[in-house]
Parts: C-alpha cells; sequence; structure tokens
C-alpha cells in the first residue's frame, strides 16, 4: 500500500477531517443495486468526493458519542512497538513485539468500557494499531491513508474508543507485511452479564513463524511477487518445484508459504507453552490465529470441544471433535480436561505440521504432541460458518437495501489477487449508506480460501435458515459464494480484504464507503 507518513500525537476527528480525507482519496465505486422487484442489476457507480463520510465526520463522532452514553471506565494502556530478541522455544529469533513479549500484553476490558492506548514506535518503519473485530469509531481503525497516517519511527499516537460489544478480539498493525512478526496482542472484552458455565478459561494464539529464522516477511512477500506461484516464499527462498500445500476441508491450496515453524502462544512445538488445569475442570479457550498464511485444524484428541463463540459472538453451542481456524478468525470453546494427559493442538492445515499447548494435570506425563496431531487429523473437522447464531445476537430478518460483489480472483502470470478485477485503491470502493441492510456477495473464482475480513462490523453470514453464526471475517472456499449482510450503523471508511497478509499486500483489499 502507499502511505503517508504521520506525525506525533493523536489525531482529533477535527484535525483527520473530511477535508484532509478528501485530499488523499477518491470517490470511485461499482455494485449492485437492489429493483423493485427485489432482483439485484448491475449498476456501476461512481461516487462523488464530497459524498464520501471521512473518518473525522460529523457522523462518526456523533456515532461514538451514542457508544458513550452508557460507557464504563476508561483504561490507559502504552504500547511499544520495537525490535526484540525472543526465545519461540529452542531457537532465539529476532523480531518486533509489543513490550517486548510474544505474543503482547493482553488487554482486558469490560463491555461498554473506553480504551486509550499510546502506542510508541521504535521501529525502523512506521506503523499504526488495527483493533480486530470492534466496531469502534472510524479514525481510530489503524488504517494508512484510509482512516489515519502512519506513525512515523519515533513517533506516537493515542488510540481512544469505546468498546460496545463483548467478545475475543485481538490487535496488530496494518502496514506492510508487520502482522507476520510479533506485532500481535489479544483484547478481551468481558461481559458480566454472559453466563459462563466454566471453571477457568485460557487465551490461545495460533501463529506460523518465520521472522528471524533467516528470512523476514517482507522477503518472503518480494519472493512471491517476483516468481509467482511457481515460486513460493519460506523456509529460506524459492521453493521452485515444490508441491503446494493442500487440503481437502479448505478444497484445495491451503496457503502460499511454508513456514520452519508453527507456534502457540509464542512456543513451537518442541518446547511448548503449558497450562495448569485438572481433569475435570471445564476450561473456556479463547482461540485466535494470527498466522500470515495458514489455517489451524484445532482440538483436544480425546475431548470433545463445545464451541460457544465465532469472532466474539454467541453461537448455539455445538459439540466437535475439531475445527478450523482461519487467519483473523477466533474461535470460544469449552473443553471438560480429561483424565489423561492431554494437549492442545493446532494442525497447520496442509502443511504437515502443527503447534500445541500442553495441559498440564497433576500427573504431569508427558505428552507426545506429534502422535496428537495424528489422532486429531483422523477426526472429522468443521468451519466455523456452519454454527448457528445464539438468538441474542441474530439479525433481524430484513431484505438487503444493497448489494455488493466482491469476485475474489488472481493470480495469473504474476502474483496478483483482486477484488472486481482491481487491486487495492483507497480511492476506489463500495458505496453504502447510514441505515441500509447490506449484503456482500463473495466469489472466489480461484483455487485457494481467502479468510475475509470486514473492518468496523459484525455481520452475518446467509444461511438457508437465516441463522448463520455473526461474525467478521469468513473463511470463503474456492470456486464458491458466501453471503454476508449486516446493517450499516458505523460511518466512516472501512477496508475489506483477505486476511492472507501476502494476499492483501498483493492487492486482494478494497473499501466499504459510507456516502452522505
Amino acid at each position: 500500500m502507499n502511505h503517508d507518513a504521520g506525525s506525533n500525537g493523536r489525531r482529533s476527528a477535527t484535525t483527520w477531517s473530511r477535508r484532509r480525507f478528501l485530499g488523499t482519496t477518491g470517490g470511485v465505486g461499482a455494485g449492485l443495486l437492489l429493483t423493485g422487484c427485489g432482483e439485484s442489476v448491475a449498476s456501476p457507480r461512481t461516487v462523488a468526493l464530497t459524498d464520501r463520510i471521512g473518518p473525522g465526520g460529523l457522523e462518526v463522532e456523533a456515532t461514538e458519542q451514542a457508544r458513550r452514553a452508557t460507557a464504563g471506565r476508561t483504561l490507559a494502556r502504552t504500547l511499544q512497538a520495537q525490535p526484540s530478541t525472543i526465545d519461540i522455544g529452542g531457537r532465539t529469533v529476532s523480531t518486533w513485539t509489543y513490550n517486548g513479549a510474544l505474543p503482547g500484553p493482553e488487554i482486558r476490558a469490560r463491555v461498554g468500557d473506553t480504551l486509550k492506548v499510546r502506542l510508541e514506535n521504535q521501529l525502523p518503519q512506521p506503523t499504526t494499531v488495527h483493533w480486530h473485530g470492534i466496531a469502534l469509531r472510524n479514525d481510530m481503525d489503524g488504517v494508512p491513508v484510509l482512516t489515519q497516517p502512519e506513525i512515523p519511527p519515533g513517533g506516537s499516537f493515542e488510540y481512544l474508543f469505546t468498546l460496545p460489544h463483548a467478545g475475543t478480539y485481538m490487535f496488530h498493525p496494518h502496514v506492510g507485511t508487520q502482522l507476520d512478526r510479533g506485532l500481535y496482542a489479544p483484547l478481551i472484552i468481558d461481559d458480566p452479564a454472559e453466563p459462563g458455565d466454566y471453571d477457568l478459561e485460557h487465551v490461545v494464539i495460533f501463529d506460523d513463524w518465520i521472522d528471524g529464522t533467516g528470512q523476514d516477511p517482507d522477503q518472503v512477500l518480494a519472493g512471491l511477487l517476483r516468481n509467482g506461484m511457481g515460486g513460493m516464499g519460506g523456509m529460506g527462498g524459492d521453493h521452485g518445484g515444490m508441491q503446494m500445500p493442500t487440503s481437502s476441508v479448505l478444497g484445495g491450496d491451503a496457503g502460499d508459504t511454508t513456514y520452519p515453524h508453527y507456534v502457540a502462544n509464542g512456543r513451537t512445538r518442541s518446547a511448548p507453552t503449558t497450562l495448569d488445569v485438572r481433569p475435570g475442570q471445564r476450561v473456556r479457550f479463547r482461540m485466535i490465529n494470527m498466522g500470515g498464511d495458514t489455517a489451524f485444524r484445532v482440538g483436544v484428541p480425546g475431548a470433545p470441544m463445545t464451541v460457544t463463540h465465532t469472532d466474539g459472538f454467541p453461537v448455539a453451542p455445538t459439540d466437535v471433535e475439531a475445527v478450523v481456524i482461519g487467519m483473523g478468525e477466533r474461535i470460544d470453546a469449552v473443553v471438560t480436561i480429561p483424565e489423561a494427559p492431554a494437549v492442545l493442538i493446532g494442525i497447520a492445515e496442509g502443511k504437515n505440521d502443527h503447534a500445541a499447548v500442553r495441559l498440564s494435570t497433576p500427573q504431569k506425563s508427558p505428552v507426545d504432541t506429534g502422535a496428537a496431531a495424528s489422532a486429531l487429523m483422523s477426526r472429522s473437522a468443521v468451519l466455523s460458518q456452519t454454527f448457528a447464531s445464539a438468538d441474542p445476537v441474530t439479525l433481524r430478518r430484513r431484505a438487503p437495501d444493497v448489494v455488493h460483489d466482491l469476485v475474489l480472483a488472481g493470480p495469473g502470470d504474476r502474483y496478483d489477487w483482486t477484488i472486481n478485477g482491481e487491486r487495492y485503491d483507497p480511492a476506489r470502493g463500495l458505496p453504502i449508506s447510514s441505515g441500509q441492510r447490506v449484503r456482500l456477495r463473495m466469489v472466489n473464482t480461484t483455487t485457494m480460501f481467502h479468510p475475509m475480513h470486514l473492518h468496523g462490523h459484525t455481520f452475518q453470514v446467509v444461511g438457508p435458515d437465516g441463522r448463520g453464526p455473526r461474525k467478521d471475517t469468513v473463511l470463503v472456499l474456492p470456486n464458491q459464494t458466501v453471503e454476508v449482510d449486516f446493517d450499516a450503523d458505523n460511518p466512516g471508511q472501512w477496508l475489506t480484504h483477505c486476511h492472507n497478509i501476502y494476499h492483501g499486500e498483493a492487492g486482494m483489499m478494497t473499501v466499504v464507503s459510507y456516502v452522505a
């Protein structure tokens, strides 16, 4: 992406103004509008510059003030994005982290609280923070050019926003391939009124790891752009004729990059993190996939999981043996710890490797994670979009006012990934208006899965019974179409993109653009 240089200090709603926004973006969009009979017709549409509601628009401020009407505490935190040397489990790597830790420091709050987070950039590159999954005010969303200036090296920025929904979320940069380093951490928002039939909880973050192993994510992207799909980046260089990772559950290709390590809570399977639990305890696992190019098949062999939430929102409790978590997705599940030694496994789908978290019981017997991974591979795995939303969060039935197709395509001879035939341009987007019920129809014409993420909103997957799960990230499998609905209730300019970091950086992003 092209980025503008920023300056120190928080950009207020008046500073990052509509005039400033219009000076950096244009306004061409194409979409589908509904006719009177309810059928969609192609309707290319140009959005006049003065029509777009910028991140500093009065509508954005009014929406935030309405959220604060019932706000709770204000929590102040400081994050330092910095170069670090980290032990990932028998191997020391040089990478970038928040506050010198991997994962970074967990931020825990309650629904209705206001977060005030100062980001100090000690990196050699500009950066931002994106608060993944949060329906926050637009000028705090962390997308360079589109919602805020980049934070330059040595600079700082204060993020200030209200937390409207409970759930499992995370934060990470939205500049280049920084997400595929160590810059990530969980954001957990509790709801004191939410019932919880469990004894304790643990947050587990799965990740694919290459930084500091002889290659970094920027070099991986450069290799992909240079060599295309014939020369995948990763594990030290050009893969030439190596076989592409494949997965039947993902419908084909499982990724563009193989990694030397896969980690859970910052540790490899050879020296995993240990969580203290007891047999018979009901443990809520808040599981996050922060991978750049890898979906994880997750489960505890010998113990079924009861999935309770997807992307922060409750679903009808469902027992599964394993669940696939795509990049950017989160799953909450409750597991009754078995008597036998147990391990939480995250199989790197299609990549013949895994991450693990040891569940330590008083017996403290060792667990063969390889055998556990093989056992999990023999179990059926489900995708999170197959769950049903819980009644309190199911969207009211309503016909969409506007439908936008997102045709996902690429790559050809070059490593280009596009939406509607175009690489990302913040001046182009999909126009919507406040108050509309919006449908996004994601059409995957490629041989790879795409975890499609929408900023600033939670949509509902359109299912045959109207009760698909509420999510902000959904897997769109090869040659399949996924439809999602959301209510346009958070004005501004919102990115939607593939959460494979290399697909996004190669162009698979666009803007959902509120217009006045």
